[in-house]
């Protein structure tokens, strides 16, 4: 009795160590993000990723996810709030995934919005967004970030707390 009790003992823990030793995959969930050398809006880009590609996770820390680069040379961090652990079909049908994406997730990719979400609340709440569209053009680079954060005197490590 007592080697069939260490034996289940010894197939849980092996069993609970296969759960732990695979790693963790999470899919981007907005149209491109960054993979950073530092857990940081700040950091040196690495490289880009888009909307549903899959990413190995190698560990977490204060809302940023440190992972294997696409490309298989090295390791970054992108925050967490661009990934999700679902898998993103792109594709009806495609294999891997149990289904597409929900309208609901590809706005949500957006950033909340896509063009025929913008268009109904236009049409239904009489709303103007001249001045959303104008801002949308501007471009600031993460030198003027950085400048802004240091005059400000504002940390330019961080990011999603």
């Amino acid at each position: 009795m007592k080697k069939s009790s260490i034996l289940a003992v010894a197939l849980t823990l092996l069993a609970a160590a296969a759960v732990f030793a695979a790693p963790k995959q999470m899919s981007v969930t907005v149209k491109e993000t960054q993979i950073r050398a530092t857990p940081t809006y700040m950091g040196k880009i690495l490289a880009v990723v888009k909307y549903g590609d899959r990413l190995q996770v190698l560990e977490e820390q204060s809302g940023w996810a440190k992972v294997n680069l696409p490309s298989g040379k090295g390791q970054g961090w992108v925050n967490l709030a661009a990934l999700t652990t679902k898998q993103i079909a792109l594709k009806a049908g495609e294999a891997g995934s149990a289904s597409g994406a929900t309208s609901g997730e590809v706005a949500l990719a957006g950033k909340g919005f896509n063009k025929e979400v913008e268009a109904q609340y236009r049409d239904e709440k009489k709303l103007d967004y001249s001045w959303i569209d104008t801002m949308e053009t501007y471009l600031v680079s993460p030198e003027q970030v950085l400048a802004f954060l240091q005059a400000g005197g504002l940390p330019a490590a961080g990011g999603a707390q």
